[in-house]
């Protein structure tokens, strides 16, 4: 493991989550996987989130080897089945898609009693002004998963790699999280008008990358800042939320 670094988030839910987040976002028909763009689309995220040297690893990683084996049964040429058998073979993709859509299904249902627990803390507990002010704050954070996150993040880790000139060396510079959450606060607090999420990574380094990676999640999660992305695969806007 290099320099030390090695952390967790609570952010991912599991790879059925990011498979879910790939067919929502490359508007596949969940009834119909093709899979060797969705393996190929899993294996980008998984390389990434090695680079991050997550420790959440190991179980993306058995679905990766899932994947690649269902894309090889696909790839094997239909044997010819025998007349006389009534024997029937199955579509190699039936389990994943029948798991997938039980999996939605427990999503939906926890997303709307989550949105129930919300409201009913809204009516009973909270002060009207206080309520409006809590409502904006919800809606402007618009719809980004961490997902969309790791694949700009992937975009990142493969212009740094090409952009930097073979003859430079760079020298690591240790900085913390908590320093750069500050770095990162004042930079998101100063861009009135919000700042694209790839220039909060102006060194090539990979610890710092990581490094500023986190600190934006940290401040993310304390409701410090906020990311905004129009359209799929649009560049993804940081907004400083306020005090």
């Amino acid at each position: 493991m290099e320099n030390g670094y090695f952390v967790k988030l609570d952010a991912f839910e599991g790879p059925l989550d990011l498979l879910l987040h790939l067919i929502q976002k490359y508007e596949i028909d969940i009834y119909d996987i093709p899979m060797a763009e969705l393996t190929k689309q899993y294996m980008e995220y998984v390389h990434t989130m090695q680079k991050l040297e997550l420790n959440i690893v190991s179980e993306y990683l058995v679905m990766a080897a899932t994947l690649l084996a269902i894309k090889s049964q696909m790839l094997l040429p239909n044997q010819e089945m025998d007349d006389e058998s009534d024997e029937y073979e199955e579509d190699p993709r039936q389990e994943l898609m029948e798991r997938l859509i039980e999996y939605r299904k427990y999503k939906e249902a926890a997303q709307k009693l989550k949105e129930k627990e919300f409201e009913a803390n809204q009516i009973f507990t909270r002060p009207p002004v206080q309520w409006e002010k809590e409502k904006a704050q919800v809606m402007e954070q618009g719809d980004i998963s961490i997902y969309d996150m790791i694949h700009a993040l992937s975009k990142i880790f493969e212009r740094k790699k090409w952009n930097l000139p073979l003859h430079t060396k760079v020298k690591r510079a240790d900085i913390s999280i908590e320093q750069r959450m500050d770095e990162v606060r004042q930079i998101v607090r100063e861009s009135k008008e919000g700042i694209a999420f790839d220039q909060l990574f102006p060194n090539p380094s990979k610890s710092e990358i990581v490094t500023t990676f986190i600190a934006i999640l940290e401040l993310m999660k304390a409701k410090e800042i906020y990311c905004k992305q129009k359209h799929h695969f649009d560049t993804l806007m940081i907004y400083y939320m306020g005090e």
